[in-house]
C-alpha cells in the first residue's frame, strides 16, 4: 500500500477535510488487510478500530437462530466499517467479516478521539461524516426489516 497519509487523503470519507486534519489522523493509522472470510470484529466486543475500506468487500451482518447470518450492508471501495467507536459504550453492533480480499486503513479510535477532544474542529468534522455512515446504517437495517417482515 502506498503512504498511510496519502491514502487518508484521497479516502472518500475524508474528503475535504483539512491537511493538518489527515496528518493528524495518520498519527493513529495503519494500513490493514483481511483475506475472504476473514472477520474483522464481532458483536459486542470493544469498538477500538475504524475501517477506512481502500480496496474490497466487507459485509456487515447480524446473526438470527432461525435464519443465520443476515447481511445488512456490504461496505466496498472507499467505504468505513466501524462507528461504534464513536459512541459509548465503544461496543460493535454488527459482525464484520471480508467477503473479498480487502485492503483498509485502520484508525485507532482511542487516538482518535483523543485527537479530537484537543481539536475540536477535527472532532466536529469527524463527527459530521460519523453521523453520515451511522445513517447509512440505520437505512440498511430499516430496509433489511421490510425485506423480512414482507417475505413472512
Amino acid at each position: 500500500m502506498e503512504d498511510v497519509s496519502a491514502l487518508l487523503a484521497a479516502h472518500p470519507f475524508l474528503a475535504g477535510m483539512a491537511g493538518e486534519h489527515i496528518s493528524r489522523l495518520a498519527q493513529s493509522a495503519t494500513e490493514a488487510s483481511f483475506d475472504e472470510h476473514e472477520s474483522l470484529f464481532r458483536v459486542g466486543e470493544p469498538a477500538q478500530t475504524c475501517f477506512l475500506v481502500i480496496r474490497g468487500q466487507v459485509d456487515l451482518e447480524v446473526f438470527d437462530q432461525r435464519r443465520g447470518p443476515i447481511i445488512i450492508q456490504t461496505i466496498e471501495d472507499g467505504g468505513v466499517v466501524g462507528w461504534s467507536w464513536v459512541v459509548p459504550p465503544y461496543r460493535w453492533s454488527f459482525d464484520a467479516r471480508a467477503v473479498a480480499p480487502t485492503q483498509a486503513i485502520a484508525l485507532q479510535a482511542a487516538h482518535v478521539r483523543e485527537a479530537c477532544e484537543k481539536d475540536s474542529d477535527l472532532g466536529y468534522e469527524l463527527f459530521k461524516k460519523c453521523a453520515t455512515v451511522i445513517a447509512d446504517r440505520i437505512l440498511a437495517v430499516r430496509m433489511q426489516l421490510v425485506d423480512i417482515y414482507t417475505k413472512q
